[in-house]
């Protein structure tokens, strides 16, 4: 037997804190052979993440470690911090969930991968930026010698995952971890990236430990699949025979959770909530001392829609196809040119001063849970701010409210009082979410809004937001990359494709006949698992 390129034994995680410590890995155990590709799948807070972080030790000081983790028959549990900076980077490369906090708002694209170019292959000069363009293509970045001064906050959510994983390929990793590596992709660009890392894997021998809660992308890449359930492994097997032939109940229940149904009708008479006609938004490009205008970045070419109450307009595109920054010009967030009006009334030339009455009515959920989410404030303080600004309702008390709308979203009211890093990725995400909902608005615009979510917390808000929009009559703008959510979410669906509406309708039409070669594109690597 060769030996593995990650052995793990009996390992266990515990995080200290105030009272009983926090166990969140059991005593796992398993392999990665050289070039094989390991999944490990279970729901947010099961230990998945931990158990990857655990593998060089980046858990922080409040973890307590036990057991073994070998890496190419090198012991890591223990392991001096210079043996640790060798193997980080260069032996085993990390693709991070939320590359919004590993990306540094400070710094360019080519300074960051440049970095890290410099310090492990000892490049220089024109070789480093010619590696770098390299790797901005080969993960699908268009344009990627114009991108090498954008900085992340001037990137989609997709393009930033992106940008992350050439980061992590660009040292040519004899093991690459995945942690949700393409939570924040369309289906079209991550069909893309899992052949990009089936051919890496093929090519250079890569070995694989891949953590994700989508098991359409674990059936397509994984050789092996290990189930985890409340920090234990509870079972592990060939990929193939684990999916025909599931044997625990909870690996039974992952398998059958799917987002489905569809939305309950509209009435017949409901207000038009929000209406926008031939919305414009587009960035100047400025060069020179005098800053002249050269060009335009053309976001979003004259998009024209309608949300009615009780109505879910599903918006869907590529990343950087524009659907984000319309929501955000919708809110008016960010400047656009054409009419934006909301339940009748033209907004688009409203102050902050005179938009102010109008927030608790439009609110909004980001992609990014970890980002929106201040670190310093409990949950409690977090999902109140709203009622803190525009007013509580008279006789309610806050934490009362907060409680309720807590367990309406799927969350225990007693965690109210602790911090957004004490939670999983997809617990912070209902966080975003309860906080948007307990001002009752009229229109929820939702960015992303289950792409941190495993399969079956997604059916739970996916039901969630169904009642709450037949109870309260809300207009959704619903901008997702997860066609089946939008399907079961969608009364009608608006395509995108690099700023232009290039189809718009009821969405049965567009996704049971649909008109143009983008859309069939679409539906083909969401439904087919393959790009048209």
């Amino acid at each position: 037997m060769t030996t593995p390129i990650l052995d793990v034994k009996d390992l266990r995680v515990a995080f200290r804190q105030e009272g009983t410590p926090t166990h969140a890995v059991k005593g796992v155990s398993f392999q990665v052979q050289k070039g094989e590709t390991v999944a490990i799948v279970g729901e947010s807070g099961s230990g998945k993440s931990v158990t990857a972080l655990s593998t060089v030790q980046l858990l922080g000081d409040s973890a307590v470690m036990a057991g073994s983790i070998k890496y190419a028959g090198e012991e890591m549990v223990g392991a001096d911090e210079r043996a640790l900076r060798r193997v980080r980077g260069n032996d085993i490369s990390f693709i991070f969930q939320e590359p919004m906090t590993s990306l540094n708002p400070l710094h360019t694209l080519e300074k960051q991968l440049a970095e890290s170019i410099e310090l492990h292959q000892g490049l220089r000069g024109p070789a480093v930026r010619a590696r770098i363009i390299e790797l901005l293509e080969r993960v699908g970045i268009r344009d990627a010698e114009s991108r090498l001064g954008s900085y992340p906050h001037q990137l989609s959510g997709g393009q930033r995952q992106r940008v992350m994983i050439a980061m992590a390929l660009a040292n040519g990793p004899e093991l690459l971890i995945a942690d949700e590596p393409t939570t924040a992709l369309d289906v079209t660009i991550q069909a893309q990236i899992l052949d990009l890392l089936a051919d890496l894997k093929r090519d250079e021998g890569m070995s694989m430990l891949f953590i994700t809660h989508d098991l359409t992308i674990v059936r397509k890449i994984a050789d092996r699949v290990c189930v985890m359930k409340d920090g234990l492994i509870v079972e592990i097997g060939p990929t193939a025979e684990l999916f025909a032939h599931p044997q625990h109940p909870y690996t039974q229940m992952l398998l059958a959770a799917e987002s489905t149904g569809v939305p309950s009708p509209v009435q017949p008479d409901a207000p038009v909530i929000l209406e926008t006609e031939q919305a414009r938004i587009w960035f100047p490009i400025q060069r020179g001392l005098l800053k002249r205008t050269v060009g335009y970045i053309k976001a979003v070419n004259d998009a024209t829609l309608t949300v009615r109450a009780g109505e879910t307009l599903g918006v869907v595109g590529e990343s950087g196809s524009g659907k984000t920054t319309l929501a955000l010009a919708m809110m008016r967030l960010i400047s656009s040119e054409g009419r934006i009006a909301f339940r009748g009334k033209d907004i688009q030339h409203l102050n902050q001063r005179q938009m102010r009455p109008l927030r608790s009515d439009m609110q909004i959920v980001f992609q990014d849970p970890y980002g929106s989410l201040s670190p310093r404030m409990t949950v409690a303080e977090i999902i109140a701010e709203g009622l803190g600004v525009h007013g509580v309702e008279p006789g309610r008390d806050r934490r009362d409210m907060v409680g309720e709308i807590m367990a309406e979203v799927g969350l225990d009211p007693a965690l109210m009082d602790r911090y957004p890093h004490e939670f999983s990725g997809g617990q912070r995400q209902r966080i975003a979410i309860a906080r948007a909902m307990i001002l009752r608005p009229k229109l929820l615009i939702l960015d992303e809004p289950t792409s941190a979510l495993d399969m079956t917390v997604q059916v739970q808000i996916v039901h969630l937001l169904r009642e709450l929009q037949q109870k309260y009559a809300l207009a959704y703008l619903f901008i997702s990359h997860d066609l089946k959510v939008v399907r079961a979410l969608s009364h009608k669906v608006m395509v995108m494709k690099q700023g232009d509406v290039v189809e718009a309708g009821d969405a049965d039409a567009i996704f049971d006949a649909p008109q143009t070669e983008y859309t069939r594109a679409l539906m083909a690597a969401a439904f087919e698992g393959k790009v048209a």
